[in-house]
């Protein structure tokens, strides 16, 4: 049996004749009655019968008839869907992104991309990259922004597309601090906040006061990445965290790394060997459209640089 088969079908039980249901059709009349008679032999049973012209359904026949009615309605909404979902007018995306994104850059591109396609549902998990990798691979996400600090992983495809500093944040209050740049080694006698576990920044913090040779002087750990600037602005502490965070915050002062200042690479992934929805795809698109352009007029946050 054939969804063409079924479509005959339906046209001759609609017409009650061979020959307006064939130009109906759009087919040459042998060639739809063939495919009659071959859809009677699959049933084992006569659908019409045929009396001196007349047409009618026979009891078999009037038993397909919204079977096959039903049949090609869900084809229809099928093609439908898929229809819609090609043509980005319905569709999800299931996005992980760092916190310091959330607050920048993410806020627009979500904003451009919902005015362009609005009926495609927009679901936005917030975490750290250790996090957002686990999701990704669990098949929970369709694609995250992630940092390099991130090791790599086979399951995951990574685009570099973003280069942001990472400073010292400390209230405006605080003294005994340079105006300007301050080195790693600096921070050896320093209260710092640090974030929770599993949080990227807590792990990158840690490795570049290892490697400046001291372990940090932690005063307040377990936050993300709002929690740890509500502290920094109570002057519990400082604490290292990316530039483009501080703004909206003026009760914070950020203070450049002396080299090797540390810095981190944000990457967009996705699952290796599972292609992209065409919302996703979009979604990707646009974002890179939106940071090429903010690179070219200027408008990306301090310490970020495009570099996809």
């Amino acid at each position: 049996m054939t969804l063409q088969q079924l479509r005959y079908f339906l046209a001759v039980a609609r017409t009650r004749h061979f020959t307006r249901a064939a130009a109906e059709m759009t087919v040459a009349q042998p060639s739809l009655s063939t495919q009659i008679r071959a859809l009677e032999t699959e049933f084992g049973t006569p659908l019409f019968t045929r009396v001196r012209g007349n047409i009618a359904l026979t009891e078999a026949g009037e038993a397909l008839l919204p079977i096959a009615t039903r049949i090609l309605a869900d084809v229809d909404a099928a093609g439908l869907e898929v229809a819609e979902l090609r043509g980005l007018r319905r569709g999800r995306v299931r996005l992980g992104a760092t916190p310091s994104l959330c607050v920048s850059v993410l806020a627009e591109v979500l904003s451009r991309f919902h005015h362009d396609y609005p009926g495609v549902r927009l679901i936005v998990e917030e975490g750290g990259s250790r996090d957002l990798t686990g999701a990704l691979v669990r098949g929970d996400l369709d694609l995250a922004l992630i940092t390099g600090a991130v090791p790599a992983d086979p399951v995951l495809t990574t685009t570099p597309i973003l280069r942001e500093d990472l400073v010292l944040a400390a209230a405006v209050t605080r003294t005994g601090l340079p105006a300007n740049r301050i080195r790693l080694t600096s921070l050896r006698e320093l209260p710092i906040v640090m974030f929770r576990r599993g949080y990227d920044l807590r792990e990158t913090t840690l490795d570049a006061c290892r490697e400046a040779g001291f372990e940090p002087k932690l005063v307040v750990e377990g936050g993300e990445m709002d929690a740890v600037l509500r502290f920094v602005e109570a002057d519990l502490g400082v604490a290292i965290v990316p530039s483009m965070v501080l703004a909206g915050h003026p009760r914070l002062r950020g203070i450049a790394l002396a080299a090797p200042k540390p810095h981190r690479t944000v990457a967009l992934a996705h699952r290796t060997g599972v292609p992209p929805t065409n919302a996703s795809r979009a979604f990707g698109a646009s974002l890179l459209t939106y940071l090429r352009k903010a690179a070219t007029t200027g408008t990306l946050p301090t310490g970020v640089e495009f570099i996809a």
